[in-house]
């Protein structure tokens, strides 16, 4: 029997914003956590010179694969192989190819709430059982070791995300410390997933690899370096596993696209273009916490990193869904709502994402501001 996995409402929520755009209206696109920038120039220059010359196919690029070991050293102090690296299709493939390389199906996979979409429907389709841990404001919105510590019995593994989505809040490297200790001493398997290390504004992005060399670690080419469309991640793997995920990624996926590996192995000489990026993203943040308390919405997440603001609009609505859908329809703003990535109380949140330019921003919060100001309390 297949299990039943609950859809990603931001999707539809983005199918209604593109028919609106295609009736002549003026829609802001802030329900994806997509950059709206496009690849830096460099990876732009490689593929226009690949495409000339190389006939492309089922590939991994050795200097890609060298490369990211490096970043990693340069970047994070750790030295790993380089034959460790599993290039994907983007870090949704990777999350498939670490779970099913660490555990089997009936696994117990803690994970907090909120969080991505994507892992637990994840988890469910491949008949594994998440185990949600609740982390609100107190919790700063993010796993603890002490809430690890609690769980009685142990979970088979745990999925961790700094910083994290929807809310962009990080783990201090002292606590992911802790968790590694606890969790190598209970027998939990760790899964980091750091696609959103690169961007943060004060607190540093600490790989989990620093303290759990033997977690699988998921990253991409999506975020940071602006190439959602390229389709192209990766998967970090100890090396007591990687016979088993070679088998799983050869059967599964094979490789990524050629073009995009090349793409890739240019992007990273467009470091200044990226960091130019990030601090656009500064910039829009700044302007949206500033804007915040003219919107009535107190209650957030504190962003220390990605490109999300996850607000409490509980004294608005006890339906994120019907609220995101009146917000686009009636402003053009295209938000996503909180059941994507709480599914208990995620009724009485909605996410923006401000990774797009500041002028967007500028012009979405003229429409929230009168919006939100004529909406009743509940």
């Amino acid at each position: 029997m297949t299990a039943a996995i609950d859809p990603f409402h931001a999707i539809s929520i983005s199918r209604q914003a593109h028919r609106l755009a295609s009736e002549g209206r003026s829609v802001i696109h802030m329900e994806f956590g997509q950059p709206s920038t496009g690849a830096p120039a460099a990876a732009i220059a490689a593929a226009h010179r690949v495409l000339d010359s190389d006939a492309m196919g089922y590939w991994e690029s050795p200097a890609l694969k060298a490369r990211i070991a490096r970043h990693y050293a340069e970047t994070q102090q750790v030295s790993i192989d380089s034959e460790q690296i599993l290039l994907t299709c983007g870090a949704s493939p990777a999350l498939v190819l670490a779970l099913t390389t660490r555990f089997a199906p009936g696994a117990r996979v803690a994970l907090a709430r909120p969080g991505y979409v994507a892992y637990r429907n994840t988890l469910k389709a491949l008949h594994m059982v998440p185990v949600e841990l609740a982390c609100g404001a107190e919790q700063g919105f993010q796993i603890s070791a002490a809430a690890i510590a609690a769980l009685d019995p142990a979970p088979d593994g745990l999925i961790l995300a700094s910083p994290a989505n929807p809310t962009g809040t990080i783990i201090p490297e002292a606590e992911l410390a802790a968790i590694a200790a606890l969790c190598r001493a209970r027998g939990i398997g760790l899964i980091s997933d750091e696609i959103y290390h690169g961007l943060s504004y004060g607190a540093p992005t600490r790989s989990l690899l620093r303290s759990a060399p033997e977690a699988l670690v998921i990253n991409s080419f999506s975020k940071y370096f602006s190439m959602a469309g390229w389709r192209l991640g990766w998967l970090v793997v100890p090396p007591a596993l990687l016979d088993a995920a070679r088998a799983r990624i050869g059967n599964f996926f094979l490789t990524p696209p050629s073009l995009s590996q090349h793409a890739g192995l240019a992007a990273f000489e467009g470091r200044d273009e990226l960091d130019g990026h990030v601090a656009t993203y500064a910039r829009n943040r700044d302007l949206l916490l500033a804007a915040l308390p003219r919107l009535g919405l107190a209650r957030i997440a504190p962003p220390d990193g990605a490109f999300y603001i996850y607000a409490d609009i509980g004294h608005l609505t006890a339906d994120s869904l019907n609220f995101c859908e009146r917000l686009l329809h009636d402003t053009g703003v295209a938000t996503a709502p909180g059941i994507d990535f709480d599914p208990v109380e995620g009724h009485r949140f909605l996410r923006f994402s401000f990774a797009v330019s500041t002028d967007r921003v500028e012009t979405a919060l003229a429409r929230l501001i009168p919006w939100f100001a004529a909406q009743p309390r509940r």
